[in-house]
């Protein structure tokens, strides 16, 4: 990810979704312009923009930290992954930052986490942004992820958010993998430090004993597969990869309730037959991660169908396998598309 910063000489313009041009490097948390509920009915951009989509990653992070002075897992956590693939130089991805390590220098150390996965959270993030900016490992990171270890279950597993909003936030399996990514991601070798060493082989245990319940639980682990060695034997991640390429849609796209079998909270039926963003750039992602190549053909139709669905305020629509209402899987569904094409950008 790294190179990919390359990328950000791309950047000259930032158009919000409803609003005037903003300058690229004038997006603060002062200026910031709301970018809009996630619709499904929002008309499609008439053509593909980097730029736009940077923009809404931008404004839906620092909007959300803005009015809710908090972080949460498919917006400014998001952001925090997908943003260095661009650009890390920009105002708005300072900003975020910034308040994820001020989370840890004053709300952690006057009134400790919220939640154990909000550590791991916190901590894989941190790590992969470190990773694709400065290849440094920052002191605040490291103590995050030294701080994680004091939370592993004996199982080896760890306590997880289970509000029923899948694929984020209903399960212990998620933040599992999240811990592997994040060790295996840390720059300046954290993962041969003895915390690292010792946790993961309770974690591959524990990852052993529970297996992904769905296909995109293993394609979690596939990612993290990809940083860490052990988590799966080679014909294990051939199966996944796969059955990944198997769910790819007629249109090139794929569909993020495919990946599973959740139930929804409103008794409606989960769409699998549409192709959507988190789904499209979510596989496109893991595949390049597991060593697919950008010239593949299936890679090439997913990207093709990203840069010819993106939405008019640059973001790419994903119904919310829980409900519909915010459909927030949206931002998480654009950061991966964002990732997707930066890993695609300069390949061969």
């Amino acid at each position: 990810m790294r190179q990919l910063t390359r990328l950000g000489s791309l950047l000259s313009m930032i158009v919000l979704a409803g609003a005037s041009s903003v300058a690229a490097d004038a997006v603060t948390l002062e200026n910031v312009q709301d970018p809009g509920e996630n619709r499904r009915d929002e008309p499609l951009a008439k053509e593909f923009s980097l730029e736009k989509a940077v923009g809404f990653l931008d404004s839906a992070a620092l909007q959300w930290q803005k009015q809710r002075q908090c972080f949460t897992c498919h917006t400014n956590y998001a952001h925090l992954y997908a943003r260095p693939s661009v650009s890390a130089d920009a105002p708005a991805a300072k900003e975020v930052r910034k308040f994820a390590e001020e989370l840890i220098q004053k709300r952690w150390a006057d009134k400790g986490p919220r939640w154990d996965a909000e550590v791991v959270a916190t901590a894989a993030a941190l790590a992969f942004n470190d990773a694709a900016t400065t290849g440094k490992l920052h002191p605040l990171t490291r103590q995050a992820l030294d701080r994680m270890w004091t939370l592993q279950r004996e199982d080896g597993g760890f306590t997880w958010i289970k509000c029923d909003w899948p694929p984020m936030e209903s399960d212990d399996h998620y933040g599992a993998t999240l811990v592997a990514i994040a060790v295996g991601t840390a720059p300046e070798g954290y993962a041969q430090t003895a915390a690292a060493v010792k946790g993961m082989e309770r974690l591959k245990h524990y990852l052993k004993e529970n297996p992904g319940p769905t296909l995109h639980h293993r394609a979690m682990v596939l990612w993290g597969a990809s940083k860490m060695e052990g988590l799966l034997s080679q014909d294990e991640k051939q199966k996944i990869v796969e059955k990944l390429r198997d769910l790819q849609k007629p249109d090139g796209g794929w569909a993020l309730a495919s990946l599973g079998d959740w139930k929804r909270a409103d008794d409606t039926p989960q769409d699998t037959e549409h192709s959507d963003g988190y789904g499209t750039g979510f596989v496109v992602y893991v595949l390049r991660q597991s060593g697919v190549p950008a010239s593949d053909l299936r890679i090439q139709k997913g990207i093709g169908w990203l840069k010819a669905n993106q939405r008019e305020s640059g973001r790419w629509f994903t119904r919310s396998l829980h409900k519909d209402s915010k459909h927030f899987i949206t931002h998480a569904g654009s950061a991966f598309a964002v990732m997707a094409i930066a890993e695609c950008q300069d390949s061969k």
